[in-house]
């Protein structure tokens, strides 16, 4: 069996700490058995891990987001970055042309797909195991993970099961799907034995196969790549799973929860308050958190979630904080923090000469010891680094340099530079053109060992 973590997101429900580059299953804020603050990405792993399916999992997520992914979970992981964002289907579609054509997998391997923000009990993600044994015996298409509702919800999709026909203790025949229903709409699902949809689901491999082939998909992994700008966006449940005839649901009693709003992710921190600042006593289920170095204060306000990142602030009730995702909508601007394989950045401050096309953007770089930015040019752009703190090496047109507190390193237009930290290395970078965008970025070199055979005074 193979496991599909589908990650990524665009980073608006848990806006301002999330962003298109850090998405909320990035952000530190949930604890670890050993005490330590982890990640959303990182919960799941350990969970998988713990019960013997990590070795066999893939993660698929947007390419501007295979860095940091890489930087939470390692590179034992297979991550698969898509050029562009076209809905849970196409991901998976993608997922499977990868087994397919790359890894050249048994058509009769069972594919379990999962979202990376369930938090669940690790009984959970036992129970994907039996997902093999259960799609040969009930002979289904399709096989679902449901959780038993613990109150009527419309926030989640409804897995409407045959209880008049129960075959297996471990499985239930599905009649149909119900998608966010009204309360008393979902009072009477419940009554009737519904489950929540947690968007768990597993099918063999040449089922997928088949079904890409008769839309006309190509199942080779780069033919596939190719045609990605111009593929529909579609969601897989409404794609294939509830078009599917034939599928059963394992019911699932216990703990579980999606993290995808401010309401559910802060029931499950250690204080009311992370960061700078304070809430008073008579604010009722009233949470901080604030990534600014400046103190908030909060007084006699209750049920609400402030929090503050370089991207912004949000103080919103917390039943109505995902209206941020319609609002960011309309008033989309770059995200400010960026997580790197080599460390983080920072935006500090942007300007723009008036009658003129000439920008400028400062922003605070940190390199983590050990690592590096790779050997590269900006033809449109030129560079000035204040170094703050730390030490490293700086390639700058062939030629090798030791840096470190105090330098200022001066990059015109089109030189090619490199810089790999020694001891944690913290500068403020400015720079200066008229295309200060991540598409001006030419790469020379892929590693420090090929960058550093390039120098005229290298080892």
């Amino acid at each position: 069996m193979r496991i599909v973590l589908l990650s990524g997101g665009s980073g608006k429900r848990l806006w301002p700490l999330s962003n298109e580059i850090r998405s909320k299953v990035f952000l530190k804020l949930l604890k670890s058995d050993d005490g330590t603050k982890e990640s959303m990405i990182q919960r799941v792993c350990r969970q998988l891990d713990s019960v013997g399916l990590l070795q066999s999992t893939s993660i698929v997520t947007h390419e501007s987001q295979v860095e940091i992914t890489q930087n939470y979970v390692g590179d034992n992981i297979p991550i698969l970055g898509e050029p562009y964002k076209k809905g849970t289907f196409t991901a998976i579609a993608l997922a499977v042309s990868y087994f397919h054509s790359t890894m050249n997998l048994d058509p009769n391997e069972t594919i379990c797909v999962l979202p990376v923000d369930s938090f669940a009990e690790t009984a959970f993600f036992q129970l994907i195991h039996t997902f093999p044994e259960i799609l040969n015996h009930s002979q289904s298409e399709i096989a679902l993970l449901g959780t038993v509702p613990k109150n009527p919800s419309n926030q989640y999709g409804y897995i409407i099961p045959n209880t008049n026909r129960i075959k297996n203790r471990e499985y239930l025949t599905v009649t149909h799907f119900v998608e966010k229903p009204e309360e008393q709409h979902a009072i009477r699902l419940i009554n009737n034995g519904a489950l929540w949809n947690c968007g768990v689901f597993a099918f063999s491999m040449d089922f997928m196969l088949s079904y890409m082939k008769k839309k006309g998909l190509p199942t080779d992994y780069d033919q596939y790549l190719l045609q990605y700008e111009h593929l529909p966006e579609l969601s897989f449940d409404q794609e294939v799973v509830e078009r599917t005839n034939h599928s059963v649901v394992i019911p699932y009693d216990g703990a579980w929860k999606d993290l995808g709003s401010w309401d559910t992710l802060t029931s499950h921190f250690e204080s009311l308050a992370i960061g700078s600042g304070q809430i008073s006593n008579d604010s009722i289920n009233t949470h901080l958190v604030n990534e600014l170095p400046y103190p908030i204060q909060v007084i006699d306000v209750s049920n609400i979630i402030v929090a503050a990142s370089p991207d912004g602030i949000l103080v919103a009730s917390k039943k109505s904080a995902n209206q941020i995702k319609n609002k960011l909508r309309y008033t989309p601007q770059k995200p400010k923090y960026d997580e790197k394989r080599w460390g983080t950045c920072l935006v500090l401050d942007y300007s723009k000469v008036m009658n003129d096309e000439t920008e400028a953007i400062t922003r605070k770089v940190n390199v983590l010891p050990g690592k590096y930015i790779g050997y590269h040019s900006h033809p449109k752009r030129t560079e000035i680094w204040t170094i703050i703190s730390g030490s490293g090496e700086f390639i700058l047109n062939d030629t090798l340099s030791l840096i470190q507190t105090g330098d200022v390193l001066q990059i015109s237009c089109g030189a090619e530079h490199a810089v790999k930290a020694i001891l944690p290395l913290e500068f403020i970078e400015i720079q200066i053109g008229t295309e200060l965008d991540k598409e001006d970025n030419l790469q020379m070199t892929m590693t420090w060992e090929d960058t550093i055979r390039l120098c005229k005074n290298g080892p």
